[in-house]
């Protein structure tokens, strides 16, 4: 990194430090363009496609309930019990015919 000389102020001893400083400028302060990180370029939009983030709603003493449960879990030595994780496996035991008709 350029040091400042003793006739120099620090925002001037980063000049030269940046190929295009206009564009770094820009490349630091404007969201909309790509990052690179550990070499490999990557857009503000890239998200995770194994899943997905969705909002559902449930009744207050639902959410306690599975409150309570993760805390159960966890106390049974599931140290990385979740309210999502609890949600997936409750999924995966589900039984179609076994669920109660609503009225």
């Amino acid at each position: 990194m350029v040091q400042p000389t003793s006739d120099e102020d620090v925002v001037g001893a980063i000049k030269g430090f940046f190929d295009d400083e206009e564009r770094a400028v820009e490349e630091f302060f404007d969201p909309r363009l790509p990052r690179r990180v550990n070499g490999r370029t990557i857009a503000k939009n890239d998200k995770p496609t194994h899943y997905k983030v969705v909002s559902i709603s449930l009744y207050n003493e639902d959410i306690a309930r599975l409150n309570e449960l993760v805390q159960e879990l966890k106390k049974r030595g599931h140290s990385r019990a979740s309210k999502s994780m609890l949600i997936r496996e409750a999924l995966r035991q589900l039984d179609l015919d076994d669920v109660p008709r609503q009225s």
